[in-house]
Parts: structure tokens; C-alpha cells; sequence
């Protein structure tokens, strides 16, 4: 069975966007080098430094599923049911499209989050689960069926806006000492959860 992974990129002091969703200089990493990465929906693709494309190759190239929120769904209009990591999405939601299985065929809608996380990895199989929500994460994280969490952190102050993680349901949580890639423009953590070392 293949892992359940975070990953967002976050500035310095915690955010993954402004108070309106913008990214602004977050995602400047992911055009920052020479290196062109592909990606699996043609509108979308990347130019980073080699140690950026390892990461992306990493965290892509085992992946079997993806799990979002609605917000962010809506946000980028689902991908246009095709996500540039090129794996079906899995949207927690209480409120499906209405066109849910006409526009987005590839796309599962879900209400709640254990459920979707289950989905997801149905659909992954032996692959990896990635979840691009901080919402999401945060209750993932509260249920413990995340095993790695993965920041791209970029070198950027926000002072306000959207956090990657919040309040913890059951207090503090240790994570194991982070895997360290530094890239162009980011530096690339990676953590497996107590609960995962705890099983090992």
C-alpha cells in the first residue's frame, strides 16, 4: 500500500496564499531554472533547477490519487478534469456539481474526509495519495492517515492569509527530523509523521 502525503508550498511564516487566494511569489520555484518538467494536463508545465525536478519527480512519480478541497477545486475550475500530476482527484465536498459526472468524469466527490482519503486510496492501489489541501491536511492530520508531510518553502514573508496547518485537534504533534533538498527558490522539507515512526 503506497503512503499518504502533504504537499504545498509555503512562505517563511506559514501561508500557502494571501487572504484572496492569491499565491503570489510562491509558485515563482516552479519557473525558476532550466530544467523543463512536463506535466499531464498540455497547458501546464514547469522550468526548475535539477534538485527541484527530483523533488517533483518524487513526489509525482509514485502517485496514484489526489485529494482536494472544493475551495480549491473551484478555484483552478477542477483542472479542467485533468491535473497536471495526471491522477484522478478526489473533492471532499457535501455539495457536488451538478454536472459532476458529465463535466468531470476523472473527478470523485466525497463528504467527508476519512471517506475520501479511503477513495483515494482505492483508486491508488499500491501508488501514493496526495493531499493539496490545507483544510484537508489539517483534519488528515487530526485523524492520522497522513505518513509524510512535504513543504516547499519558499523565502518570502506574507504577514496574513491562508495557513498551511492550524489548531491541532490532539495537540502537538513530533514529527521525525525533515529530509532537506535545497532548490531555486524553495527548500524542499520532508517529514514522516510520529504516528508512521511509531510504527515502524
Amino acid at each position: 500500500m503506497g503512503k499518504v502525503i502533504t504537499h504545498m508550498t509555503m512562505s517563511l511564516d506559514g501561508f500557502i496564499a494571501d487572504p484572496n487566494d492569491d499565491p503570489g511569489e510562491l509558485f515563482a520555484w516552479y519557473d525558476a531554472g532550466e530544467t523543463a518538467v512536463a506535466s499531464a494536463n498540455e497547458d501546464i508545465g514547469f522550468h526548475v533547477d535539477d534538485a527541484d525536478a527530483d523533488v517533483l519527480g518524487e513526489l509525482t512519480g509514485n502517485a496514484g490519487a489526489l485529494v482536494s478541497g472544493r475551495r480549491l477545486f473551484d478555484i483552478t475550475d477542477g483542472w479542467g478534469d485533468n491535473h497536471p500530476v495526471g491522477v484522478p482527484v478526489v473533492v471532499v465536498t457535501h455539495h457536488p456539481p451538478e454536472d459532476a459526472t458529465t463535466r468531470w468524469p476523472n473527478t470523485t466527490f466525497v463528504d467527508d474526509v476519512a471517506g475520501a482519503i479511503s477513495r483515494a486510496r482505492q483508486i491508488a492501489g499500491s501508488a501514493d495519495v496526495i493531499i493539496a489541501s490545507p483544510t484537508i491536511i489539517q483534519e488528515a492530520l487530526d485523524l492520522d492517515l497522513v505518513d509524510e508531510i512535504c513543504v516547499s518553502l519558499v523565502p518570502v514573508l506574507f504577514g496574513e492569509g491562508i495557513r498551511y496547518f492550524g489548531p491541532l485537534a490532539n495537540g502537538h504533534r513530533l514529527l521525525a527530523d525533515p529530509t532537506v533538498v535545497p532548490g531555486r527558490r524553495a527548500t524542499h522539507l520532508r517529514y514522516v509523521t510520529a504516528a508512521r515512526t511509531d510504527d515502524a
